[in-house]
């Protein structure tokens, strides 16, 4: 399945399957006619589906530099010239930035807001985009469905403070991640918590999903915050099966990271 459609009274939010595990994704703001990309792991599928919709594209948003979230930017800027926005702190990292953004920034697509928040851990200069209107955040490699990414650069502090942003956003908010890896993220959730009644539902969800071929992402913000250790770290449940009652929860959340690399 090469992309998946979500329809608000306002907006058209697209989800579409990149290389092996990516997403991109497609925000449509209806008033306006205006699309956002984010992020753009290579620009065959990107095309195709704007092709199929009509659609052009208005800007482009970057959460990262890394690679797998990049790469099809050249191509597409050539067929689609649009605006690039990415972190000011990763620009020598993202090519042909042209808008810096910092955390705390605004812009607007058409007549939707979007927030700039600084998500650092995965990366450093790592942002993600909060449209409230949608609701929706585009949070790629920072919380995941299920999970978080890797520290290839940050420390467990500053993702756990990155998570702790994120998690003051309404229940409501679809969270827009870059990869589907939420099988083994729910492997990994019920090897630390496997009573939770939530994330064992959840789990099933996600095997029926799967074996239809759709897709696991996007998420929403009140069952990640049930089912997703990382958003967790405060549970008591959780912190009584990894015997850290006492200890903070940026030491939990520690906890679990390294774990979960080891997994």
């Amino acid at each position: 399945m090469p992309s998946e459609t979500l329809e608000t009274e306002q907006h058209i939010l697209v989800t579409i399957a990149c290389l092996s595990d990516n997403y991109a994704f497609l925000l449509h703001d209806k008033a306006s006619g205006e699309v956002a990309l984010i992020d753009a792991p290579e620009a065959a599928p990107i095309k195709a589906e704007l092709a199929a919709r009509g659609w052009t594209l208005s800007q482009i948003w970057l959460t990262h530099h890394h690679y797998d979230h990049i790469d099809g930017l050249p191509d597409l800027l050539s067929e689609y010239p649009a605006p690039v926005y990415g972190a000011a702190t990763d620009a020598h990292r993202l090519p042909d930035l042209t808008v810096s953004l910092n955390d705390g920034d605004s812009f607007t697509l058409g007549q939707t807001t979007v927030n700039v928040i600084d998500v650092s851990g995965h990366t450093i200069g790592h942002i993600a985009f909060f449209a409230a209107s949608v609701p929706a955040a585009f949070t790629a490699d920072s919380l995941m469905a299920m999970g978080c990414g890797r520290l290839f650069e940050g420390t467990p502090q500053q993702m756990h403070e990155s998570l702790s942003k994120m998690d003051a956003w309404p229940n409501d908010t679809i969270i827009c991640s870059g990869h589907e890896y939420t099988s083994s993220n729910a492997k990994f959730a019920l090897s630390l918590d496997p009573d939770n009644g939530a994330l064992l539902a959840r789990v099933a969800d996600i095997s029926a999903a799967r074996a239809e071929g759709r897709f696991t992402v996007p998420s929403v913000l009140e069952l990640e915050r049930a089912t997703n250790p990382f958003l967790r770290s405060n549970d008591p449940a959780l912190r009584a099966n990894l015997g850290m009652l006492e200890a903070s929860d940026a030491d939990v959340f520690a906890a679990i990271r390294a774990r979960k690399d080891q997994f």
